[in-house]
């Protein structure tokens, strides 16, 4: 009995652990969508979102320390390879964004001594917003299958259906198309190779 109640125990702190770490990933991933549409929300809120997003973040890497304690162990498949290459350059571009951002503060943060080299920091901060951007939503296409297997559980869905998951396909390959086209319509590429300083929000 005290080997079973162990087990469900660690089970509950292991449940625990993934709430956490979904409820977190989806507030990050709500609060870029709203960073990104600058223009649309100011500033002041802009900034708000930011420091939300620094503290969140340093959650997230909290919950997955032993993420990196594993970085040794194991070896190294073609996947994980590229997995471990996109996260360290998400860790970048996200702390290049913060960086800038606390030196460009002009309400949050503004008592902080960082304000010099302001144009530096907003040479910094766009392109590290997008390339960030970019570099979340292929680190989430790549944890596709867990993030689906979460919706499953929430869902209390136990069996496979081929209709469900041809809608869905369907569904994420529709996106995926759109993405591609509002990827090039909206001059992104511009944004990422910093050959525009300004970025242009349109509702067309």
């Amino acid at each position: 009995m005290r080997d079973v109640g162990k087990f469900y125990l660690e089970d509950g702190g292991r449940k625990n652990r993934m709430g956490k770490r979904w409820i977190t990933d989806l507030a990050l991933t709500m609060i870029l969508l709203f960073l990104i549409g600058y223009s649309l929300i100011g500033e002041e809120i802009h900034e708000w979102l930011g420091l939300g997003m620094l503290l969140l973040m340093i959650f997230h890497h909290a919950l997955n320390v032993s993420w990196y304690q594993n970085l040794k162990k194991g070896q190294y498949s073609p996947y994980r390879c590229v997995q471990t290459a996109l996260t360290a350059l998400l860790l970048f571009t996200v702390l290049g964004s913060m960086f800038s951002g606390l030196m460009l503060s002009q309400y949050v943060l503004d008592f902080l001594p960082l304000h010099g080299g302001n144009e530096l920091a907003r040479a910094l901060h766009l392109p590290c917003a997008y390339w960030g951007f970019l570099f979340m939503g292929l680190h989430l296409g790549l944890h596709w299958g867990a993030v689906m297997g979460m919706a499953r559980r929430i869902m209390n869905l136990h069996t496979a259906s081929k209709y469900r998951s041809g809608i869905l396909r369907l569904l994420a390959a529709v996106i995926s198309c759109y993405g591609l086209y509002a990827f090039f319509h909206n001059g992104l590429p511009d944004y990422l190779l910093l050959r525009s300083s300004f970025v242009f929000f349109s509702l067309d």
